[in-house]
Protein backbone atom coordinates (compact mmCIF):
# COMPACT_ATOMS: atom_id res chain seq x y z
CA UNK A 1 0.00 0.00 0.00
CA UNK A 2 1.56 3.50 -0.98
CA UNK A 3 0.78 6.54 0.54
CA UNK A 4 -1.59 7.76 -1.98
CA UNK A 5 -3.92 4.43 -0.96
CA UNK A 6 -3.06 5.09 2.78
CA UNK A 7 -4.27 9.10 2.32
CA UNK A 8 -7.73 7.81 0.52
CA UNK A 9 -8.22 5.19 3.17
CA UNK A 10 -8.05 7.47 6.09
CA UNK A 11 -10.14 10.15 4.11
CA UNK A 12 -12.95 7.03 3.57
CA UNK A 13 -13.00 5.96 7.19
CA UNK A 14 -13.22 9.76 8.76
CA UNK A 15 -15.69 10.73 6.04
CA UNK A 16 -17.79 7.85 6.12
CA UNK A 17 -17.97 7.49 10.05
CA UNK A 18 -18.96 11.76 9.80
CA UNK A 19 -21.74 10.78 7.81
CA UNK A 20 -22.81 7.98 9.63
CA UNK A 21 -22.74 9.95 12.75
CA UNK A 22 -24.88 12.60 11.10
CA UNK A 23 -27.51 10.00 9.66
CA UNK A 24 -27.70 8.48 13.15
CA UNK A 25 -27.93 11.70 15.31
CA UNK A 26 -28.50 14.65 13.55
CA UNK A 27 -31.54 13.59 11.42
CA UNK A 28 -32.68 10.61 13.97
CA UNK A 29 -32.53 7.88 11.13
CA UNK A 30 -32.38 4.56 12.45
CA UNK A 31 -29.43 2.40 11.37
CA UNK A 32 -29.47 -1.62 11.76
CA UNK A 33 -26.58 -1.13 14.04
CA UNK A 34 -25.80 0.95 16.86
CA UNK A 35 -22.71 3.42 17.16
CA UNK A 36 -20.63 4.65 20.16
CA UNK A 37 -18.16 7.22 20.12
CA UNK A 38 -15.84 8.14 22.96
CA UNK A 39 -17.46 11.71 23.23
CA UNK A 40 -17.03 13.46 26.90
CA UNK A 41 -19.68 16.44 27.20
CA UNK A 42 -20.96 18.37 29.61
CA UNK A 43 -22.87 17.04 32.35
CA UNK A 44 -24.94 18.64 35.01
CA UNK A 45 -25.43 17.05 38.31
CA UNK A 46 -28.72 17.10 40.42
CA UNK A 47 -28.03 20.15 42.94
CA UNK A 48 -24.85 20.71 40.79
CA UNK A 49 -23.85 24.62 40.54
CA UNK A 50 -23.24 26.17 37.23
CA UNK A 51 -20.02 27.94 37.18
CA UNK A 52 -18.00 29.19 33.94
CA UNK A 53 -14.92 28.17 32.29
CA UNK A 54 -13.67 29.15 28.90
CA UNK A 55 -13.08 26.86 25.94
CA UNK A 56 -9.77 27.42 26.76
CA UNK A 57 -8.96 23.47 28.01
CA UNK A 58 -12.33 21.91 27.00
CA UNK A 59 -14.25 23.43 29.79
CA UNK A 60 -17.86 24.35 29.40
CA UNK A 61 -20.46 26.12 31.75
CA UNK A 62 -21.89 23.93 33.96
CA UNK A 63 -19.24 22.00 34.96
CA UNK A 64 -18.59 20.18 31.87
CA UNK A 65 -15.68 19.13 29.89
CA UNK A 66 -14.68 18.40 25.90
CA UNK A 67 -12.17 16.21 25.29
CA UNK A 68 -9.53 17.59 22.92
CA UNK A 69 -9.51 14.07 21.84
CA UNK A 70 -12.93 12.49 21.04
CA UNK A 71 -14.79 10.89 18.30
CA UNK A 72 -15.92 14.56 16.72
CA UNK A 73 -12.21 15.62 16.61
CA UNK A 74 -10.80 12.20 15.37
CA UNK A 75 -13.27 11.91 11.71
CA UNK A 76 -12.61 15.72 11.06
CA UNK A 77 -8.53 15.13 11.31
CA UNK A 78 -8.84 11.38 9.11
CA UNK A 79 -11.37 13.51 6.33
CA UNK A 80 -9.18 16.55 6.21
CA UNK A 81 -5.98 14.85 6.51
CA UNK A 82 -6.52 12.05 3.88
CA UNK A 83 -8.11 14.39 1.37
CA UNK A 84 -5.55 16.48 0.79
CA UNK A 85 -3.30 13.83 1.48
CA UNK A 86 -4.59 12.38 -1.41
CA UNK A 87 -4.68 15.00 -3.62
CA UNK A 88 -1.32 16.60 -3.21
CA UNK A 89 0.17 13.23 -3.38
CA UNK A 90 -1.68 12.21 -6.54
CA UNK A 91 -1.69 15.69 -8.41
CA UNK A 92 0.94 18.06 -6.99
CA UNK A 93 4.88 17.57 -7.52
CA UNK A 94 5.64 18.44 -3.49
CA UNK A 95 7.82 15.21 -2.03
CA UNK A 96 6.17 12.57 0.52
CA UNK A 97 7.73 14.67 3.65
CA UNK A 98 6.25 17.73 2.78
CA UNK A 99 2.71 16.04 1.78
CA UNK A 100 2.53 14.48 4.99
CA UNK A 101 3.33 17.62 6.89
CA UNK A 102 0.93 19.86 4.75
CA UNK A 103 -1.69 16.58 5.67
CA UNK A 104 -1.41 16.57 9.38
CA UNK A 105 -1.49 20.56 9.60
CA UNK A 106 -4.76 20.27 7.35
CA UNK A 107 -5.99 17.71 9.88
CA UNK A 108 -5.13 18.98 13.25
CA UNK A 109 -6.58 22.72 12.08
CA UNK A 110 -9.80 21.15 11.04
CA UNK A 111 -10.44 18.74 14.52
CA UNK A 112 -9.27 22.22 16.56
CA UNK A 113 -12.36 23.87 14.30
CA UNK A 114 -14.46 21.19 15.43
CA UNK A 115 -13.40 20.87 18.95
CA UNK A 116 -13.80 24.70 18.93
CA UNK A 117 -17.42 24.49 17.54
CA UNK A 118 -18.92 21.79 20.15
CA UNK A 119 -17.32 24.39 22.93
CA UNK A 120 -19.42 27.12 21.70
CA UNK A 121 -22.16 24.96 21.13
CA UNK A 122 -22.36 23.71 24.62
CA UNK A 123 -21.67 27.25 26.22
CA UNK A 124 -24.76 28.55 24.31
CA UNK A 125 -27.14 25.23 25.33
CA UNK A 126 -26.15 25.86 28.63
CA UNK A 127 -25.43 29.90 29.26
CA UNK A 128 -29.48 30.55 29.93
CA UNK A 129 -29.29 28.05 32.89
CA UNK A 130 -28.79 30.28 36.05
CA UNK A 131 -27.83 28.92 39.75
CA UNK A 132 -31.82 28.80 40.44
CA UNK A 133 -31.85 26.37 37.76
CA UNK A 134 -30.53 23.89 39.99
CA UNK A 135 -32.24 25.09 43.17
CA UNK A 136 -34.82 22.05 44.22
CA UNK A 137 -36.88 24.69 47.07
CA UNK A 138 -40.70 24.74 45.25
CA UNK A 139 -40.31 22.15 42.62
CA UNK A 140 -43.65 20.14 42.73
CA UNK A 141 -42.73 16.06 42.91
CA UNK A 142 -44.83 12.81 42.65
CA UNK A 143 -44.03 10.31 45.44
CA UNK A 144 -42.87 7.14 43.65
CA UNK A 145 -42.05 5.08 46.62
CA UNK A 146 -44.44 5.53 49.33
CA UNK A 147 -42.73 7.92 52.83
CA UNK A 148 -43.00 6.06 56.01
CA UNK A 149 -43.89 7.92 59.12
CA UNK A 150 -40.86 9.81 60.51
CA UNK A 151 -39.51 7.76 57.46
CA UNK A 152 -37.65 8.50 54.13
CA UNK A 153 -39.01 7.33 50.75
CA UNK A 154 -38.65 9.14 47.17
CA UNK A 155 -40.08 11.61 44.61
CA UNK A 156 -39.25 12.39 41.19
CA UNK A 157 -39.48 15.88 39.55
CA UNK A 158 -38.60 18.12 36.56
CA UNK A 159 -35.15 20.36 36.91
CA UNK A 160 -33.95 21.94 33.68
CA UNK A 161 -35.68 19.42 31.31
CA UNK A 162 -34.30 16.71 33.12
CA UNK A 163 -36.40 14.13 35.24
CA UNK A 164 -34.68 13.30 38.76
CA UNK A 165 -35.51 11.40 41.78
CA UNK A 166 -34.20 11.89 45.02
CA UNK A 167 -34.50 10.74 48.88
CA UNK A 168 -37.81 13.02 50.60
CA UNK A 169 -39.46 12.73 54.22
CA UNK A 170 -42.61 14.42 54.80
CA UNK A 171 -42.17 17.85 56.55
CA UNK A 172 -44.12 17.08 59.48
CA UNK A 173 -42.79 13.38 59.87
CA UNK A 174 -46.73 11.88 58.44
CA UNK A 175 -46.92 9.46 55.69
CA UNK A 176 -46.94 10.29 52.50
CA UNK A 177 -48.83 7.32 50.05
CA UNK A 178 -47.80 6.72 46.61
CA UNK A 179 -48.94 8.98 43.71
CA UNK A 180 -49.10 12.23 46.38
CA UNK A 181 -48.31 15.63 44.46
CA UNK A 182 -45.58 17.34 46.85
CA UNK A 183 -43.99 20.69 46.84
CA UNK A 184 -40.26 20.57 48.45
CA UNK A 185 -39.96 23.20 50.81
CA UNK A 186 -36.16 21.98 51.72
CA UNK A 187 -33.27 20.23 50.91
CA UNK A 188 -30.52 18.99 52.92
CA UNK A 189 -27.78 15.93 52.59
CA UNK A 190 -29.66 14.99 49.81
CA UNK A 191 -32.61 14.90 50.80
CA UNK A 192 -36.10 16.85 50.12
CA UNK A 193 -38.51 17.48 52.75
CA UNK A 194 -41.93 18.18 51.22
CA UNK A 195 -45.26 18.98 52.08
CA UNK A 196 -48.62 17.92 50.71
CA UNK A 197 -49.07 20.44 47.20
CA UNK A 198 -52.99 20.55 48.65
CA UNK A 199 -51.89 22.30 51.63
CA UNK A 200 -50.35 25.36 49.51
CA UNK A 201 -52.85 25.33 46.51
CA UNK A 202 -56.26 25.45 49.33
Amino acid sequence: MNWSEIYLFCFIVGFSLSVLSFLAGAVHIHLPFKMHFPFHGAHHGAGGHAHTGGAKGGTVKGGGHVSWFNASTAMAFLAWFGGLGYILSAYSQFVGLVVLAIAALAGIFAAWLVFKFMVKLMNEESSHLKDEDYRHEGLICTVTVPIREKGTGEVVFLQAGVRRSTGARSHDGKPLEKGSEVVIEKYENGIAYVRRWEEFSS
